[in-house]
């Protein structure tokens, strides 16, 4: 088995396993998992009861309710709120996981309808068979489209799942996993799928018709047969580098180094063991001491924002979130290409300046007045309530050090009455946009 992680479990280590499998903590959450132990937090989050969404029920600016098959960006918010309100934070952030996996963008398929089809597909198999999941993907609608599914016929065979099937959801690139000659011969199985179009809704009606099927024998990985759709993708699955490709990139999702040699085979002869089930596997990567021991993640922007609304108990309330989140660099069902996601690009000089103004825009609506606000004129006072207002999040010393310092050297600069009355308000709004921009609430 791989190894367990045997140090303290405490607030901190809850509250890293709650954003790294989820999208943080409510307020009092990880102070109430950590209670459960290491065991008992896991399997919380990877065996969770039925799912409930607690909280405001999402609208736009208007007050009116979401509409995610009609109106712009709806798509997103409809997702981002089951982020946020989710009783069942793993099974959504896997979703996420899968939507990266399985890139599919609205860029190419055009309809909000199948995008999210394919993610409550995502959502149903997301901790189960991975081999089902990929047999549902290669039927998918959204992905048929995306990837030309529905043009691939025997008269014209098209190569483009055939080949990401292979390179980027299975076995990997430049491994000596499959050639060219595999490519053009998952094309011939993978043929069949057509559908008919309404003018009304767009593309309907998916089915596999076999009178578009090439019937003729193949020869994949080596292996001849009359195969179909089916088969190709259980010859994935089946094939020697698949598990090794499986482990390493699940991994990623949860830890930022690459797992040891050690670690890899044990995971590798779980996954294998247990029929490909997912499962498991991210069971054994949220008990493996690299999560609570290695280096901190930069958090996705999708994560970040639905982080922020979670420990303010806010729901979606306006549809900024959709134009913040594509300034961030992730705008949710639209990946900017089929290997999904840059990770890389979370947090740099282009990105940053999205998440100064998410977090501006997040704790806007509890701005403190000066003309109102009676604060406490103390430092310590005034960051201990701005953590407060942000779900008391841990803090590593220094960041906690330079909110301290900042907020005396403010304080300081209050040489007159009417600064002493107003100057406490305008720093603990300081404080809340600095520590919701601070490194230990972008990282995890």
């Amino acid at each position: 088995m791989p190894p367990v992680y045997r140090g303290k479990f405490g607030k901190p280590q809850a509250e890293r396993l709650l954003w790294r499998a989820g999208f943080g903590p409510r307020p009092g959450q990880a102070e109430k998992l950590a209670k459960l132990g290491l065991h008992g937090a896991v399997h919380s989050l990877t065996h969770p009861g039925r799912e409930r969404l607690r909280g405001p029920k999402p609208h736009d600016d208007h007050g009116h309710p979401l509409a995610p098959y009609d109106a712009w960006g709806h798509d997103q918010l409809w997702w981002l709120d089951r982020m946020v309100r989710t009783s069942r934070p793993l099974g959504e952030r896997m979703t996420l996981v899968w939507h990266d996996w399985f890139a599919t963008s609205r860029d190419g398929v055009d309809s909000a309808r199948l995008m999210i089809r394919q993610n409550q597909l995502f959502r149903t198999h997301g901790l189960g068979s991975f081999g089902t999941l990929l047999t549902e993907v290669t039927k998918d609608p959204a992905m048929l489209i995306w990837l030309s599914g529905t043009d691939n016929t025997k008269d014209s065979p098209n190569e483009n799942y055939g080949r990401e099937l292979m390179e980027l959801f299975t076995i990997g690139a430049d491994r000596g996993g499959y050639t060219e000659r595999d490519v053009r011969e998952q094309a011939r199985a993978l043929t069949g799928w057509r559908n008919d179009w309404n003018d009304n809704v767009g593309p309907v009606n998916f089915r596999y018709d076999p009178r578009r099927h090439d019937d003729g024998v193949k020869t994949i990985f080596g292996k001849h047969g009359r195969f179909t759709w089916r088969d190709s993708a259980r010859l994935c699955v089946q094939h020697r580098l698949h598990p090794s490709f499986f482990v390493t990139k699940l991994w990623s999702y949860f830890v930022p180094t690459p797992p040891s040699s050690a670690t890899k085979r044990e995971l590798q002869h779980l996954y294998t063991h247990s029929g490909h089930s997912v499962r498991p596997v991210v069971e054994a990567i949220l008990k493996h001491p690299a999560l609570y021991e290695g280096p901190r993640m930069v958090k996705p922007p999708a994560v970040y924002v639905a982080g922020l609304l979670r420990a303010l108990r806010r729901g979606i309330d306006t549809e900024d979130w959709t134009w913040l989140l594509s300034l961030a660099g992730q705008q949710l069902f639209y990946p900017p290409n089929v290997a999904g996601w840059d990770d890389t690009r979370w947090l740099d000089t282009s990105t940053f300046r999205a998440r100064w103004m998410i977090a501006s825009r997040a704790i806007e609506p509890h701005v403190l007045k000066t003309d109102k606000a009676r604060l406490p004129d103390d430092a310590s006072k005034l960051l201990s309530r701005a953590e407060t207002f942000l779900g008391s999040p841990v803090l590593t010393g220094h960041t906690h050090g330079e909110l301290k310092r900042f907020a005396r050297r403010a304080l300081g600069d209050a040489n007159a009455k009417w600064k002493k009355e107003q100057y406490p308000a305008l720093i603990e709004n300081a404080l809340r946009q600095l520590l919701a921009s601070s490194p230990d609430l972008q990282t995890c």
